[in-house]
């Protein structure tokens, strides 16, 4: 059990006891920052109310692209099965957002159904009405993926005005309610067009508060000789680099992420790679879940406050009796200089603040005069919060980790290449010879005596200093060498025999080759004569 004390009288009198992080996230949210959120009417403007289901839920992975990059497959892939609802083809086929979840038997449950199940995180998406929900959908089915995480597939983004029009409610949004709750957003491009048409730019740019979670995926690579996907890869992070406009570099993977042969084999390897970075990103989720939770909770507290200010700001700036419409006008117009002053009264990050544009169009709806004054004692107990409570949570996410065997997604794509002989990287580098009954580095041993042999050997042995001098030709540096000298030399006698020479040189190789070096020599790798002593 994980007890502190508050800074106040009452809490000296009545501690926070939580069991858990989510528990302390729920308790934290609906008796520090809810109260603050709703007095200033920031579920207006900003993000519907959380409710015990957004802290509960297992993490979810967003997929967004334009039609027929792949997503659907993509999830295929993951799960080595079809869900209910799938449709892929070549054209827009996906017109709904379809959950995949974990259930006990196949179904699906629709949009209305969905949204009023307290189990289930969306029942906010209620307010987005019938022209969504009729596009909403959950699939169930029992899969060892969907243990871990739930994946939320998104329609095909189209391009032109009429396309957008034509849904009939606001794409962009919704896809920012999810971007709020999920774990990872990843954005699928086909290596075959590159475009990026007017409503994925859109879409992108609601991302914008968003950037960590973002991955990018380069599907269909396998389509492309090497030479135009070096082309291709360079062009799409010009084009992001124009939407997303940070400083840092979203990563990117290459891949064919799907089961049918590759067309251009070439890359094979490079494939191979990206995918199990790939893997192991999603993989990392149920373990980072509550983090991540956290770190979201911080964030709104951050918006909720500045959105406190800037209301009350508004409040006070509005006459009592006359003139209040051309005074609104006149609010609204200047809202950047409000925002400045609040950034400077408070001492505010300029990122904390919300989208000037936005809230100039949310504020010409409202009715200013039912906007409330500063509440000092709302924006204190959020301030404790923030100061207190959430660094207590850190302190039992630490804990719940220590405690909790490790969490990673199991099943379906994530076992295929785990284990055996197709594992990435098996037989390659420091695993070459992995499955030979000859010591693998006997190929090469005879060259590897002739240098030996000149290095003065005493006892059959060479000193370290000696063996130095031949070492370093390698230009490795000092620590890498310092690695290999301490796997080579088994028997730990600050000398190398012949076998040990040999091995040291092998381990030179599979290094300037471009592979790791393994944190322990693998049992082939032993020289024969030093097996039994090893065992």
């Amino acid at each position: 059990m994980f007890s502190w004390l508050g800074t106040d009288d009452r809490r000296r009198k009545d501690p926070e006891v939580f069991q858990t992080v989510s528990e302390g996230l729920k308790k934290l949210y609906k008796t520090k920052l809810l109260p603050l959120e709703e007095h200033y009417r920031f579920h207006e403007f900003h993000s519907p109310a959380l409710e015990d289901a957004d802290f509960d839920n297992k993490p979810m992975v967003l997929l967004v692209g334009q039609y027929s990059t792949g997503k659907t497959t993509f999830i295929r892939y993951l799960l080595e099965q079809d869900f209910p609802g799938m449709r892929i083809g070549p054209e827009p086929t996906t017109d709904s957002f379809i959950a995949v979840m974990q259930g006990d038997v196949e179904g699906i449950i629709p949009g209305n159904a969905l949204v009023v199940d307290p189990k289930k995180p969306f029942r906010k998406l209620n307010a987005f009405g019938n022209a969504f929900l009729n596009r909403f959908v959950c699939a169930q089915l029992p899969n060892a993926v969907l243990e871990s995480i739930s994946v939320i597939d998104t329609p095909g983004i189209l391009s032109g005005e009429k396309q957008r029009i034509s849904r009939g409610y606001d794409f962009a949004a919704v896809l920012e309610w999810f971007a709020e709750r999920v774990d990872r957003i990843i954005l699928l491009f086909d290596a075959h067009k590159l475009d990026i048409s007017d409503e994925f730019s859109e879409v992108i740019k609601a991302l914008k508060n968003h950037e960590d979670k973002m991955r990018v995926v380069l599907n269909k690579a396998d389509q492309i000789e090497t030479q135009q996907l070096m082309r291709v890869y360079g062009a799409l992070m010009w084009s992001l680099g124009k939407i997303v406009n940070t400083p840092e570099v979203i990563r990117v993977y290459i891949g064919s992420f799907w089961s049918h042969p590759l067309l251009i084999p070439d890359n094979r390897k490079l494939f191979e790679a990206e995918e199990q970075d790939l893997f192991r990103d999603i993989q990392s989720l149920p373990r980072n879940a509550a983090l991540r939770k956290l770190n979201d909770l911080i964030k709104r507290a951050r918006l909720a406050k500045v959105h406190a200010y800037i209301i009350s700001s508004l409040k006070k700036e509005m006459p009592s009796v006359f003139g209040k419409d051309n005074k609104k006008k006149e609010l609204v117009n200047n809202l950047a200089e409000i925002y400045g002053r609040i950034e400077r009264e408070h001492q505010i990050s300029p990122g904390d603040f919300p989208n000037l544009k936005r809230m100039q169009d949310q504020l010409q709806a409202q009715d200013f005069s039912k906007f409330q004054p500063l509440k000092s004692k709302l924006l204190e107990v959020v301030d404790d919060m923030l100061a207190h409570d959430i660094a207590q949570l850190m302190v039992l996410v630490r804990q719940e980790e220590i405690q909790q065997p490790i969490q990673m997604v199991k099943g379906g794509a994530f076992e295929g290449t785990l284990h055996g002989p197709f594992g990435h990287g098996y037989g390659e580098g420091a695993g070459e010879g992995i499955d030979d009954a000859e010591w693998v580095v006997a190929r090469d041993k005879p060259m590897y005596d002739e240098i030996f042999y000149t290095l003065s050997p005493v006892d059959g042995k060479i000193t370290g200093a000696n063996a130095k001098k031949e070492m370093v030709r390698s230009k490795l540096p000092n620590s890498v060498l310092g690695k290999i000298w301490k796997l080579a030399d088994i028997d730990k006698d600050g000398m190398l025999d012949d076998e040990e020479f040999a091995l040291a040189n092998h381990l030179i190789k599979v290094k300037l080759e471009g592979h790791e070096l393994p944190s322990e020599l693998p049992a082939h790798l032993l020289p024969p004569s030093k097996r039994k002593v090893a065992e």
